[in-house]
């Protein structure tokens, strides 16, 4: 409640007057003066509240009269009265109605009581109330006030010092708060402060207004009074103590710094007062040194007092909080001795109190900042905060170093509880028990054996201190073990994190600014602010005290907590020194918790290399050398994991603690939250974390992540469930701090990239040449980062790649593997990545990330290709669609094969490869499809997997549909291409080069296309080489039809006569060795078994391609310029595989000749077709048959030249009607005609028999029948177009080779297959076409002009050449040939074929042709029929002989045919004596056959000899009817010649050989007969024209009686004289045989007219009558039937004789 309402001032009056009433009761009896007083100030009070309106103002003017009664009362000096007017008293001063005069005398009667020692505490009281309720009281009465608060001070009473103490600092403080008011009150008028004249009077103070001077005078008392020195204000002080007076100068200076800084007299008192007199008091603890004076010294040096050094110490502390900026050299001069005091040679709690203050500046950055500014930073200046920093780390390194004297319980009682504690912990490590046995873990520092516990001293970040609030202690304290470590360590903590966080906001601050300007003003460059210099200044001069006082504390720290403040302050540091660019400070940091986190003494070339630039460097601190110690770690730490090191030569184990993994966690944070000012550090960070990684067994797993491996490390690697369970968390981070390196600028990037490029180098080095485990920590982390960093992985793709790239050829193999799995990881992830533009529409990135796909396959390490093909793989299956201008490079490592790289890895990519085919191919650009088929090709070329190389054939056959389907679209883009290449190319001013260019771009595919085909058409492996040539000659037919006409020039001669050179070469010098098997178990077909073989039937296939291609194309072709020399080319081609000395190759070579000649399978009948029918065949128009009229040009005429110079002009389109007229049947005249040179060269060469040898020797090469027979087949059709310029010589050639071909005989063990049975008499194949081809010529001789009439005689001289084989078979040169039945099959024997039926056949075409042409002259003039004749003579001479008895018969039969129709012409030209010579032969002829030398077999039936009978007889006949008739047109010897022969046959001789039984039949009776009756017919029938016919008749018939007659003549002899014995039967037929003549003879001559019949003939007959007679008696019933036949026709004889007849005989 306020004391001015009215009421509380009606409540003042009425208190008042109570007060006067009870003192006038009291002082009634004994003190009436002050009853009277009391009473009359009743009254003035009453007046005063009636007469005025404002009583208190009143009351205060009148306060003297008003107080007088209680002052009086005071006066009294008893107890009861006074302590009544001292509460009223204090009552008016509540209410402020005390004036300066009453003031002053309420001073002076409380003075009086002070003196008389009355009611002390009620005085203090009344002091205090009266000078906190109102200023009046100044100057003199003040100091008296104040003065009677301090004697009350030392008085005997303890209650009363401890009050008037209070009173004191009461009091002081007012004084001051008054002084701080009324500044307040003149703040806004500014006065002219008059110069202070120097300080020659220490008590002027006139600028000052009261209140300040008041305290002025205070202060500068409160100094003397200290310094014990008379106050010249504090008049009647009588006592005082230097404790007393420092704790209000301290309380002073440290609550009112404003009017030390605002007031000038103020601030000179501190400069000239208060700083010498701290410095004064300092000397004894300067000068004193611990242990250095003993009791026996002389002169003992003044010892240190703790209670005044510790209150100095605060004094300092606060000038230095407050006061720096005004006592820069004061200050240096404190801090200084500060630093001194933290010496080990002083006592120990002195040490303590200077810790404490240490850590009151340590917790105020910005102080100590100024610091840094006014003395580090200023030249020859003392590096005042560099020398606190050092101290603090020298102080707490001689902590464990100096052994602890200042304890004398830790030293002198080993038993007592703390040292016991300190030895067990020692020993044990932490946990171990003190006396009391119960288990604390007692956090701690221990280092080398010296163990200091660690206490809480005070929160963070306030520096509460024990020992400088010890106020009340006299005598120094013990300060307990681990307290001073514990403070210093607070102390370090809080000054990291005061420097940091300070610095960091301000920096924050300022980027801000920076941001905001820049936005303001972009041009404007940022200067380097002065801020920065400060701060840099302030790192650098406290970095390395403070790095080597944590390294010490951390390697010493045994509790978890203390550790991690340490490492959090070395982070802090660290991210600190990175962002304000100070690489060394920042490198140490980081240097430093990396080695904390590897094991003890662990070799690591990075840290180590750094931390010797460190070791070097030793601090001076006030002339002590600071060595930063290097961590030594015998502490006992909990061992948390056992593992590998990651060295080149494992060295046994090493050990990691919980400690590290603490570390390692922080090194984590560190790179996590700070990357991006790691810089290079990143360096240091990720090598130790990967030795970490290493030592833990983290293993990386998909994308990086490394994940706890299984144990494969072998049993090395030990962990406790402790870190178990931590690896996850540590793992996560791992991956998490990768993650992040999304968020770091691009140079801090790069930076993390060099760094892990550079670990894995060295990875790599180790890694070389050990199968070790290598460390893929790098590796794994480059994967993951350029994972993550995608969005922009253009910037680090380069080297990240690059470096990949090069692992991939590391020759560990696990090593590479991780290389390439985070090479193709990142190519997929960025071709997956949805980039901004998209990939497709940013070309080169897409092939950015593409190349290193190639670039993998320069690597020889079959596991790399084959993890690059998979990743193609399955970047085809994922993103096959949008590769765009990729496809050329993906294509390029689909096709970078080689032979040497094994199955799998061709498989692979050969899966690509199909994936592309089936897939693929509409996605592409069409550029590329040229890549494909190259890429298919090569597929097909490799020789590791002969399924795929067949595969990739059929994918060459897809595509080309492909092409065939999408012809169009294709030729529009390539033609599109192809202009974008050609403005380049000119642009440059280069040719255009690409493969079989000028052909259009289309085209070129396909030539491309062939060209991969015709390569796989020679590969060495037989399956390849059909399945390629089989596709090619398929496409080519399939799809040639979209070639252009200039494109199929190329295919000519560049592919396929290219390809057919090639085979032809393969083929002549492929291996005859025999192959035993195909690999594997196949076995192989003999006609396989050879590389010769196989190669044949690639010659077979491809010459079979090309001529069909050639027979199919053929206008097309013919418009090209050169068709007649390509035509030249492919006869050439056709005559060399005809000749190759292989069955099945030159065979072959004659079906493609008979396809590209368009003939059909020849029609097994003799009737070839006729011209229509061939055309109808061939789809030709007549035009081009139209044969040349026989004066034409014959075919030496036309050169090829001037053939080439017609065929150059037609060019036209293909579908075009052919041109007309000569000039085209020309053309085709020279290309038939080339054709038949071609047969001719091969036919001659192939027929030719060989030569030499004893026919023992195997020929060389024996042409097959199939062969010939092809070769033959050919004649008929050739000939047809060749016939107009075929002459006679062309002819003779083509015998020849008939001849030839006719005359080969086969190999035995192919006789079965061609040979029917040997008794069956068929033609072969061959002889057959032989035949038609004869055949065919004779019917165009026959419908040709006159002029070719004259190759007649040559054609029959070729057949009646082939007739002679039936008994003369031929010879191939000197070969051995055997009869098929005795041939062995599967030995190398020639069996000759069975000629007889082609001879045969050939006998009868020969009659039959000259039955045809009988009359023509050069039939006749060639002496056709003598030839026929003489050919016939042969089998008719051998007859039985013959090897087949049908070649006798046959031949008989065509004589007679022949002589049938001969004859006749040959009479009919006998004058021209053409025929002269044919007679002997014919003569011959008969004779040899009529009597034949060969007797017939014994096992001839009768019916057969019958049969064989009757033929003689025709001939007989032939012989009466056509030649002796006309005998007078016959040459007479002839006649002669036929005469004997006649005569001969008409008595027969008995043949020796027969049996009895058969004998009559064998007799040829029949034959004799009618040779007697042509003899006797031609001797008696005719007119005699000459006497010479005459005289021959009769010569016949004389001979022929002569001779019956000596038959006869002996029959009768021998049976007189046999007697009972028969005859033999040989001479029985005979005589049966003679008289069947004479019965015979007789009926002629009785037919005959008398006068032919000669007269001596007669007598002959008559003469045999009686030896017949004789006969009678004969026993033969045989002889006697014949006998009667003879003997009845001579009855006709029974006449009377004629004279006429009796004269002749006479």
């Amino acid at each position: 409640m306020s004391t001015s309402t009215p009421e509380a001032v009606k409540k003042l009056l009425e208190n008042m007057q109570t007060d006067l009433r009870s003192l006038s009761m009291e002082c009634k009896k004994k003190f009436p003066p002050v009853k009277e007083a009391a009473e009359s100030g009743i009254v003035k009070i009453k007046t005063i509240a009636a007469r005025n309106t404002d009583i208190l103002a009143s009351l205060k003017e009148n306060s003297s009269e008003v107080v007088q009664p209680f002052l009086m009362g005071c006066g009294t000096k008893e107890p009861k009265i006074t302590q009544l007017c001292l509460a009223a008293v204090q009552r008016l001063m509540t209410h402020e109605v005390v004036s300066e005069a009453a003031a002053g005398n309420i001073i002076n009667m409380l003075w009086q009581l002070m003196e008389n020692g009355l009611e002390e505490l009620k005085l203090l009281q009344t002091v205090l109330v009266l000078l906190t309720t109102n200023t009046v009281v100044h100057d003199e009465i003040l100091s008296k006030a104040i003065v009677l608060c301090f004697r009350l001070h030392f008085t005997k009473d303890n209650i009363t010092n401890n009050t008037a103490a209070a009173t004191v600092r009461q009091v002081v403080t007012v004084v001051f708060e008054r002084m701080v008011a009324e500044d307040e009150r003149f703040k806004g008028i500014v006065e002219q402060p008059t110069p202070v004249q120097g300080n020659t009077n220490r008590r002027s103070v006139s600028t000052l207004r009261p209140s300040a001077k008041d305290a002025y005078m205070l202060f500068q008392d409160l100094c003397q009074l200290v310094n014990a020195d008379a106050p010249y204000w504090l008049v009647g002080m009588t006592e005082m103590t230097r404790t007393f007076g420092l704790e209000l100068l301290e309380s002073v200076l440290n609550d009112f710094p404003g009017v030390f800084l605002q007031h000038q007299e103020f601030s000179f008192l501190l400069k000239e007062r208060v700083c010498p007199l701290v410095i004064k008091l300092f000397s004894p603890n300067i000068k004193f040194r611990q242990g250095s004076s003993s009791a026996a010294s002389p002169a003992p040096v003044e010892k240190p007092y703790f209670p005044i050094c510790m209150r100095l110490l605060r004094v300092v502390s606060v000038l230095i909080k407050h006061f720096y900026s005004l006592l820069v050299t004061e200050c240096e001069i404190f801090l200084s001795l500060l630093v001194k005091f933290l010496d080990g040679e002083k006592p120990q709690w002195l040490r303590a109190v200077a810790v404490e203050s240490v850590h009151r500046l340590c917790v105020q950055p910005h102080l100590l900042r100024s610091f840094c500014q006014s003395y580090d930073m200023k030249q020859h200046s003392t590096k005042v905060f560099r020398d606190i920093v050092n101290a603090l780390g020298s102080f707490i390194q001689s902590l464990f170093i100096v052994p602890n004297t200042g304890n004398p319980a830790a030293t002198n009682a080993p038993a007592g509880g703390s040292g016991s504690g300190a030895q067990a912990a020692a020993q044990g490590g932490p946990g171990a028990g003190g006396q009391g046995g119960s288990l604390i873990t007692q956090a701690a520092f221990e280092y080398r054996g010296t163990w200091i516990p660690l206490m809480t001293v005070s929160v963070q970040g306030s520096a509460k201190a024990t020992y400088l609030e010890m106020l009340d202690k006299v005598e120094p304290p013990s300060i307990p073990e681990g307290y001073a470590m514990s403070v210093a360590f607070s102390a370090l903590l809080d000054l990291v994190r005061g420097i940091t966080s300070m610095i960091e906001r301000e920096l924050a601050k300022e980027e801000e600014e920076v941001a905001v300007r820049r936005e303001a003003n972009p041009d404007q460059n940022a200067q380097a602010e002065p801020a920065h210099l400060v701060w840099e200044e302030m790192v650098s001069a406290c970095w390395c005290g403070l790095l080597a006082a944590l390294s010490l504390l951390l390697d010493a720290s045994t509790d978890e907590t203390a550790t991690e403040s340490i490492l959090k302050a070395e982070l802090t540091m660290a991210s600190l020194c990175g962002r304000l660019g100070l690489v060394t400070p920042r490198d140490a940091f980081i240097t430093a918790i990396c080695k904390a986190s590897l094991p003890p003494h662990y070799a690591l070339t990075v840290l180590s290399s750094n931390a010797t630039n460190l070791n070097n460097k030793a601090y001076s601190i006030q002339g002590q050398t600071v060595q930063i110690i290097s961590p030594s770690s015998e502490s006992h730490q909990q061992v948390v994991a056992v593992g590998q090191p990651l060295t080149v030569q494992p060295q046994g184990t090493v050990v990691l603690t919980a400690k590290n993994i603490q570390c390692m966690r922080t090194l984590l944070n560190l790179a996590h939250c700070h990357g991006a000012v790691l810089g290079t550090s990143w360096q240091l960070v990720l090598a130790t974390l990967q030795h970490l990684v290493w030592i833990l067994g983290l293993k990386p797993g998909v994308g990086g992540a490394l994940k706890p491996g299984r144990a494969v490390e072998g049993p090395s690697t030990v962990l406790t469930t402790a870190v178990m369970t931590d690896l996850p968390f540590i793992s996560n981070i791992l991956s998490r701090l990768f993650e992040s390196s999304q968020y770091l600028d691009d140079v801090s990037l790069h930076h993390l990239i060099n760094a892990l490029c550079s670990l894995s180098l060295e990875a790599m080095e180790m890694a070389y040449g050990t199968n070790k485990e290598p460390s893929l920590f790098a590796v794994a982390k480059l994967l993951e980062t350029g994972l993550v960093n995608m969005d922009r992985i253009e910037i680090l793709w380069r080297p990240l790649v690059g470096h990949l790239l090069e692992v991939c050829q590391h020759p560990n193999a696990r090593m590479r593997e991780w290389g390439a799995e985070a090479v193709t990881a990142l190519i997929k992830a960025g071709l997956a990545y949805k980039h901004d533009p998209p990939l497709a529409q940013n070309q080169r990135l897409q092939l950015l990330l593409l190349n290193p796909l190639k670039e993998l396959s320069n690597v020889l390490h079959a596991d790399i290709r084959q993890k690059q093909l998979e990743s193609v793989l399955q970047i085809l299956q994922s993103q096959g669609d949008s590769l765009g201008p990729g496809w050329p490079l993906v294509l390029g490592v689909i096709g970078a094969i080689r032979n040497d790289q094994g199955e799998s890895l061709i498989r692979t990519a050969f899966q690509c490869l199909q994936l592309v085919v089936t897939d693929f191919l509409p996605t592409m650009p069409c550029m590329c499809l040229q890549i494909v088929v190259d890429v298919a090709g090569s597929f097909g070329l490799q020789n590791q997997e002969l399924n795929i190389s067949l595969t990739s054939i059929g994918l060459l056959w897809n595509i080309s549909d492909y092409f065939f389907q999408r012809g169009e679209a294709i030729t529009q883009d390539l033609e599109r291409e192809e202009a974008a290449l050609q403005k380049q190319a000119r642009e440059k001013g280069e040719p255009l080069n690409r493969p079989f260019h000028p052909a259009p771009p289309f085209d070129c595919l396909w030539l491309c296309l062939y060209a991969k085909l015709g390569q796989l058409c020679v590969d060495p492996r037989p399956a390849v080489r059909k399945s390629a040539g089989q596709t090619m000659f398929s496409t080519i037919a399939a799809h040639g039809t979209l070639l252009q006409q200039s494109t199929w020039h190329i295919v000519v001669w560049k592919v396929l006569f290219h390809l057919l050179d090639c085979v032809r070469k393969s083929s002549t010098t492929a291996d005859k060795e025999k192959i035993e098997s195909g690999g594997g178990n196949i076995l192989i077909h003999h006609s396989r078994d050879t590389a010769e073989k196989q190669w044949a039937e690639t010659w077979v296939l491809t010459l079979a391609g090309v001529a069909r291609i050639f027979n199919t194309r053929r206008y097309l072709l013919q418009q090209l310029g050169d068709f007649f020399k390509a035509w030249e080319v492919l006869l050439d081609h056709i005559q060399s595989a005809a000749l190759s000395k292989n069955n099945e190759v030159s065979l072959a070579a004659l079906k493609s000749f008979q396809e590209i000649l368009q003939i059909g399978t020849p029609v097994k009948d003799s009737a070839m077709p006729t011209e229509a029918l061939a055309m109808a065949v061939m789809g030709v128009p007549p035009v081009l048959i139209d044969p040349l009229s026989a004066s034409g040009p014959g075919r030496h005429l036309l050169r090829s030249d001037s053939m080439l110079e017609r065929l150059t002009r037609y060019n036209g389109a293909e579908l075009q009607a052919p041109p007309q007229g000569e000039e085209s049947a020309l053309e085709d005249a020279a290309l038939w005609w080339s054709a038949w040179n071609t047969w001719y060269r091969t036919g001659t060469d192939s027929t030719r028999p060989p030569s030499g040898g004893t026919g023992t020797d195997r020929p060389s090469f024996v042409p097959s029948q199939p062969f010939l027979t092809a070769l033959v087949q050919i004649v008929p059709a050739l000939y047809q177009h060749i016939e107009t310029g075929f002459s006679m010589e062309d002819l003779r050639k083509l015998g020849v080779i008939l001849h030839g071909a006719v005359s080969i005989p086969i190999s035995s063990d192919a006789s079965p297959f061609i040979l029917p049975s040997y008794t069956e008499a068929v033609l072969t194949s061959l002889q057959e076409a032989v035949l038609t081809a004869l055949d065919v010529l004779q019917k165009a001789i026959c419908v040709g002009p006159e002029s070719l009439q004259v190759m007649y005689p040559a054609i029959f001289e070729q057949l009646l050449l082939f007739v002679e084989f039936s008994c003369k078979p031929p010879q191939y040169g000197k070969l051995e040939t055997k009869h098929v039945a005795n041939a062995k099959y599967n030995q190398a024997e020639w069996v000759a074929l069975n000629y007889v039926p082609f001879a045969e056949r050939s006998l009868e075409v020969v009659v039959d042709q000259y039955h045809k042409t009988a009359c023509h002259k050069a039939v006749i003039n060639e002496k056709v029929l003598q030839n026929i004749i003489k050919t016939l003579r042969m089998p008719l001479g051998l007859k039985y002989a013959c090897p087949s008895e049908s070649t006798w018969k046959l031949a008989v039969s065509s004589l007679l045919k022949v002589l049938s129709i001969g004859l006749p012409v040959a009479r009919q030209h006998a004058s021209s004596g053409m025929f002269e010579t044919m007679w002997p032969e014919l003569a011959n002829a008969f004779e040899d056959f009529l009597f034949t030398k060969s007797t017939p077999p014994d096992n001839v039936s009768i019916q057969e000899f019958q049969k064989n009978e009757a033929i003689d007889v025709e001939v007989v006949q032939l012989i009466s009817t056509e030649i002796l008739p006309f005998a007078n047109f016959i040459p007479k010897d002839f006649v002669g010649q036929i005469m004997t022969m006649l005569n001969k046959g008409s008595i027969h001789s008995q043949s020796s050989s027969f049996t009895e039984a058969e004998i009559d039949v064998r007799m040829r009776e029949e034959f004799s007969k009618v040779c007697f009756e042509t003899l006797l017919q031609f001797s008696f029938s005719n007119k005699v024209s000459t006497p010479q016919e005459g005289y021959i008749s009769r010569m016949a018939l004389s001979v022929l009686l002569k001779r019956s007659q000596d038959v006869l003549r002996r029959y009768v002899d021998d049976e007189r004289l046999s007697g009972r014995c028969p005859l033999p039967r040989q001479q029985v037929t005979e005589i049966i045989f003679v008289l069947k003549a004479i019965s015979t003879l007789m009926d002629s001559l009785k037919k005959t007219q008398p006068e032919n019949v000669d007269g001596t003939t007669w007598a002959q007959v008559i003469a045999l009558y009686p030896t017949l007679v004789e006969c009678i008696t004969c026993s033969s019933s045989e002889v006697s039937s014949a006998l009667k036949e003879a003997l009845g026709p001579f009855k006709d004889f029974m006449q009377p004789p004629v004279s006429r007849v009796q004269n002749g005989e006479s």
